[in-house]
């Protein structure tokens, strides 16, 4: 098949918009006219630095960040990052509070997902003594025990009186669960889970903490929605990035070390220089399209489409949705198709169709259709089109 024939429907690497890749195979070449392709390209030149500054001030930009925080590059994804976040928060809470024994550094982690339970496993593994809490667990509301289906109701979390941090994972790209989750539909009218940033603990002696939106960490894979496998964005609040005291001892890896990375602007050593090109070129193109405000929108009216049908193919019995209305992710949507063998018939014709990268995650199975940035309104229309037909011609439709 030809390009323009496939619908690249992956959860990560994403699919990236055709201009920026036709921009990037220039750029391996001849990058801005140095006569070097970037990924010749030293990281120590005048040009990569200008990449690197680039590269942050347009996501400062778009996302708002204040000058409270830095923007660091860095390579390991979000696996690396379950580590280092334990090992620099940590690290940071002992600087802070050097009299607390290591029984009272509770970490807490609110579990809604597949990558947030595996964050919590690193915590225990790295914590040194410090215990993790966990403030609610997705899978005990599930039908198998197993599964996550929802959020549980805030109220019933349970927060430690003092956490040396709160871990969350905002959107579950296995599962398909989300905060602020998408609304699918009038059937049922759930309202979408917001985090409940009002019920985070309030520790006088811990000033850093008094406002709750003022996320002392957030880390991205920049493969999923914005460029390719190698790079991980992170957004990092000032008092992380302070040294220990003198001949403090720190089993932080030094290229782990948040401050280490900032102090070098993300030079410490070689970034993954290919990946943040490709980063900015898909940031400056989705700018000219009228930013994030606009992306939303689309985002939205995709991800309302894709429910809606796959609301309809449940009500006729085809298929069952995963996660429950009002916790469902924006970009990644899962489900199961119902009936001996038609799953697997669903995946061979989606497939056949050009719509490729809908199998499940392997731990989880079912299907995923992830609906990143770059795929176009016009191919969500397309993919509607193949499931109504599915659902209408499938043996174990039910009549409405």
């Amino acid at each position: 098949m030809h390009r323009e024939e496939i619908t690249n429907l992956t959860a990560g690497p994403s699919t990236l918009p055709l201009a920026v890749l036709e921009q990037a195979a220039k750029g391996l070449l001849n990058y801005e006219n140095t006569g070097m392709g970037i990924t010749e390209l030293s990281h120590r030149s005048a040009e990569f630095v200008k990449l690197d500054n680039d590269l942050q001030e347009i996501l400062g930009r778009h996302l708002h960040i204040p000058d409270t925080h830095s923007i660091l590059f860095v390579q390991g994804g979000g696996s690396l990052q379950f580590s280092a976040v334990v090992l620099n928060l940590l690290a940071r809470h002992r600087r802070f509070f050097p009299n607390l024994s290591e029984e009272e550094r509770v970490m807490d982690y609110v579990v809604t997902g597949s990558w947030s339970a595996k964050g919590a496993e690193e915590a225990e593994r790295l914590g040194g003594g410090a215990p993790v809490n966990i403030v609610q667990n997705g899978r005990t509301l599930s039908r198998d025990g197993k599964s996550f289906e929802q959020i549980a109701d805030p109220k019933e979390w349970k927060f430690s009186p003092n956490p040396a941090f709160v871990y969350y994972c905002e959107n579950e790209t296995v599962d398909g669960i989300q905060f602020d989750g998408v609304v699918s539909s009038s059937v049922s009218g759930a309202a979408p889970l917001s985090f409940p940033f009002d019920l985070l603990p309030r520790d006088p002696a811990d000033p850093t903490r008094s406002v709750p939106l003022d996320h002392a960490l957030i880390f991205a894979g920049a493969q999923k929605n914005i460029g390719p496998a190698g790079l991980t964005i992170l957004i990092v609040r000032h008092d992380l990035l302070h040294p220990l005291p003198p001949k403090t001892p720190s089993n932080i890896p030094i290229s782990m070390d948040y401050g280490v990375v900032a102090k070098a602007n993300s030079l410490y050593n070689t970034p993954p220089t290919f990946a943040m090109y490709v980063a900015l070129l898909v940031l400056r193109h989705f700018e000219g399209q009228g930013g994030i405000q606009v992306l939303a929108t689309v985002n939205g009216r995709k991800a309302h489409k894709v429910y809606a049908v796959l609301e309809y193919g449940e009500q006729r019995g085809v298929v069952r949705m995963r996660v429950k209305d009002g916790h469902r992710s924006h970009m990644n949507i899962t489900f199961e198709v119902l009936g001996e063998g038609e799953e697997a018939r669903f995946i061979s014709e989606g497939t056949a169709k050009g719509f490729r990268g809908i199998k499940g995650h392997r731990s989880v199975g079912g299907v995923r259709l992830s609906l990143y940035n770059a795929v176009t309104e016009d191919q969500v229309d397309g993919l509607v089109a193949f499931i109504l037909e599915f659902i209408d011609s499938s043996p174990s439709a039910r009549k409405t």
